[in-house]
């Protein structure tokens, strides 16, 4: 027989919930602070963000830039932050999906998380 009637111990429980809940938490300071890019055009136009996400830095080549036609302009600069972006959202599963899971969340349903 399990000592205490096979109760779990709460306090153990609460302990480990603690620690994802921090886990958690240092790994999305980390995301903020890490930063990834995405190109497009072949490299005419970089997007830099962070690892949640916020664009930090657009890096636009000259050869990239014709006064005639600034919708290719403007495509290849949406086309970028949607590349680093895609990597931002892949560099948040890496971190976060583990503790995700962990927290009961089996990768889906915890609010605010894009998984």
């Amino acid at each position: 027989m399990i000592p205490g009637g096979g109760q779990p111990n709460m306090q153990q429980l609460l302990q480990q919930a603690q620690k994802m809940q921090q886990d958690l938490a240092k790994a999305q300071e980390e995301l903020a602070r890490t930063e990834v890019d995405g190109q497009a055009g072949g490299g005419l136009v970089k997007a830099t963000v962070t690892g949640s996400g916020e664009l930090r830095g657009l890096v636009i080549d000259p050869k990239a830039v014709d006064p005639e036609d600034t919708e290719t302009l403007a495509d290849l600069v949406v086309a970028a932050v949607q590349a680093a972006n895609e990597n931002a959202q892949n560099l948040q599963q890496q971190k976060l999906g583990p503790l995700a899971q962990g927290l009961g969340g089996g990768g889906t349903g915890i609010p605010g998380l894009p998984f």
